[in-house]
């Protein structure tokens, strides 16, 4: 009998009851796929483990997803994967019933294949960022900045990202009344050494 998670079975007795035959179907599959696997929850939703991030399930208000951690690493020789690419976030596309679903033998060879991935401890390849560049400080917000010595002082302690944040907020404004505003808030927050987005940060 493998190990749950009761916030997984929580979880699903919650889903609309279209998605709970759907979740518990593809969670039985998993756990046959792959023995050992741990469940847990992540993001919200109902997350495996296998020697690192395995796969996940999730349910919406019209439909259910599946989706591996290393989708584009998997072995798919029939192109389940790729046939569903851009119809949903996850792996299967978008599933609204159990018959949308691909065969079990089908499934259970992908969760084999991912399963032989985290056994060889093959690493997804590391993902390409681009540098942004650093947007220069306009002169009428420099002008704004020296009157205020407590605010210039934090500004060019903050980081190039926070810096930005500001910058791209203030340039992007539609009107000069609209960036006078957001000017006068800058300040006010800059001098308190907030950054732009302190109110949607975990408190």
């Amino acid at each position: 009998m493998p190990a749950t998670d009761p916030r997984i079975d929580a979880y699903i007795k919650k889903a609309a009851p279209f998605a709970q035959p759907i979740l518990k179907h593809l969670r039985e599959l998993v756990h046959t796929g792959c023995p050992g696997c741990q469940e847990t929850i992540k993001w919200g939703m109902p997350f495996f483990d296998y020697k690192g991030p395995f796969c996940s399930i999730a349910s919406f208000k019209q439909h259910c997803t599946f989706g591996f951690w290393k989708t584009a690493l998997i072995d798919d020789p029939k192109g389940i994967m790729l046939e569903n690419k851009d119809k949903a976030m996850g792996s299967l596309g978008r599933i609204t019933d159990r018959k949308d679903l691909p065969s079990d033998k089908a499934i259970l060879a992908l969760i084999r294949s991912a399963k032989k991935l985290n056994d060889a401890d093959i690493k997804l390849p590391a993902r390409k960022t681009t540098q942004k560049k650093e947007i220069p400080v306009p002169d009428y917000f420099s002008k704004e900045l020296k009157k205020h010595k407590k605010a210039a002082a934090s500004f060019d302690a903050f980081s190039p990202s926070h810096r930005r944040e500001y910058l791209e907020w203030i340039t992007e404004a539609k009107t000069e009344e609209t960036r006078n505003k957001r000017m006068a808030t800058a300040i006010e927050w800059i001098a308190e050494g907030k950054n732009r987005n302190w109110k949607y940060q975990s408190r």
